[in-house]
């Protein structure tokens, strides 16, 4: 059964060949100013080699802790069947930036071309809402591509409520399960 697991050597070989996947279908060219897009185009088929995938993993661990003051910590998640990499989910702890509130939101996920139409983002997603409310966040923004119907109705099928629309993007918010213990007392 697949799980959302924190990044990991066990999937190099599997991984490597996702990653093609993605870029066979046009992902990480030129035109790609999505962050997936820009890891592409940096590690192409570096990842080939082991030490450049352990570093890679390490980095991506990192960023949960970022040593830069003004980052933004993001989780990533990879879903993963055995050694199988499936996807990932990014989870970003704040919206802090004018990007991240209006386009970015505060998850991210992709799921391989192979594994595409099993459920797994919506499974990545239901999943992932958890570790948004461990974060302390009572809801996070998703957002996709209007154009992006798939995309569309997992967000809606994890609860999503609808926004708006804004440059391109649906913009959604969902209810992480976290119960305020902060309320208003009387």
């Amino acid at each position: 059964m697949p799980r959302l697991v924190l990044p990991t050597g066990l999937v190099h070989r599997s991984f490597v060949a996702a990653m093609d996947e993605l870029r066979a279908e046009g992902q990480g060219g030129p035109g790609d100013d999505s962050a997936l897009g820009g890891t592409l185009r940096h590690y192409g088929s570096r990842w080939r080699d082991r030490a450049v995938f352990e570093t890679y993993v390490a980095e991506v661990r990192a960023a949960a802790h970022p040593a830069q003051p003004h980052s933004v910590p993001v989780t990533t998640l990879w879903y993963v069947e055995g050694t199988d990499y499936l996807g990932r989910l990014t989870l970003r702890h704040t919206i802090g930036t004018r990007f991240l509130r209006e386009y970015g939101g505060h998850i991210g996920y992709d799921v391989r071309p192979s594994a595409r139409r099993r459920g797994h983002a919506t499974e990545m997603l239901r999943v992932g809402l958890p570790y948004a409310a461990a974060l302390g966040l009572e809801s996070v923004l998703v957002t996709c591509d209007t154009d992006n119907t798939g995309s569309r109705k997992v967000i809606e099928a994890a609860g999503g409520r609808f926004e708006d629309e804004r440059g391109g993007k649906l913009r959604y918010w969902i209810a992480t399960g976290r119960i305020r213990t902060d309320a208003a007392r009387v």
